[in-house]
């Protein structure tokens, strides 16, 4: 089995490809939700053939998106040049765990895929960071179910905001401060700082209120784009994950293969 996995942001877009044993090939790719499946596959096809692969290797296909005007296009990727129907979260794929929120239809894909590759490799309950264009704070229970969480902007979308609604505000680089310290000495490390520290801080104090809140030990996964920025600055995150979603794609994948040959 030689499975496609395709993990698509606001931001970015990951294809992957697992041959039954284990990643084998990884890329990424700008978002852009007019791009059609004919140009994906001109892009994937020189990207493959560098690594002497090939659609016609490539049997099974999976698809996260959080980008609805997107999915039109993945989904003729899959059907047109790989000749299989995909599972795509939120449709027709199923995941094996409780969804356990007021609206589940509105859980999003990514979160729910976070959810499952966190739990099959920690011990829940867990509380999942995702750091992204929007910085999410998910509760997973010891059984696995999603339990809900925390929407927050991403920290560079916080910095384009800050960019273009100051005027004398330049565009910086996301980076730890200089020798740690909190207090910038000029506009750039004041900016620095704010951005950098501020965002620790939302973490440890969103981590201490779902933990009052919640009344019990969590274990805290961080992953997504900028989660590596934060690691060795906060005792807060017990763990840094840059594979939960391939790894959530991949189990849900199986267990949906599995369902289908009961």
């Amino acid at each position: 089995m030689m499975l496609l996995a395709i993990e698509q942001g606001n931001t970015n877009t990951m294809f992957a490809i697992h041959d039954g044993q284990s990643w084998i090939a990884q890329w990424r790719a700008a978002t852009e939700s007019t791009r059609t499946a004919d140009e994906y596959v001109v892009w994937l096809s020189q990207l493959m053939s560098m690594q002497g692969l090939g659609f016609r290797s490539l049997d099974a296909c999976i698809i996260s998106s959080v980008v609805p005007q997107s999915l039109f296009n993945l989904r003729n990727l899959s059907r047109r040049y790989l000749n299989v129907e995909p599972l795509v979260i939120g449709e027709n794929a199923k995941l094996g765990v409780d969804i356990r929120i007021d609206k589940p239809s509105e859980a999003g894909a990514d979160r729910l895929v976070n959810a499952v590759g966190a739990s099959m490799l920690y011990k829940g309950p867990l509380i999942v960071i995702d750091s992204g264009t929007a910085t999410t704070f998910d509760v997973v229970a010891a059984d696995g179910a999603f339990e809900g969480g925390i929407i927050a902007p991403g920290i560079n979308l916080s910095m384009q905001a800050l960019h273009e609604a100051a005027a004398k505000l330049p565009r910086i680089a996301i980076q730890r401060p200089a020798r740690n310290r909190v207090v910038g000495t000029d506009t750039v490390s004041a900016m620095q700082s704010g951005v950098f520290w501020g965002y620790i801080s939302l973490i440890e104090g969103l981590v201490a209120r779902i933990k009052k809140e919640r009344g019990e030990a969590l274990t805290v996964v961080a992953t997504g784009g900028v989660a590596s920025l934060f690691e060795g600055a906060t005792d807060s995150i017990d763990h840094f994950d840059p594979d939960l979603t391939i790894r959530g794609l991949l189990e849900i994948h199986r267990r949906n293969t599995h369902l289908g040959t009961e």
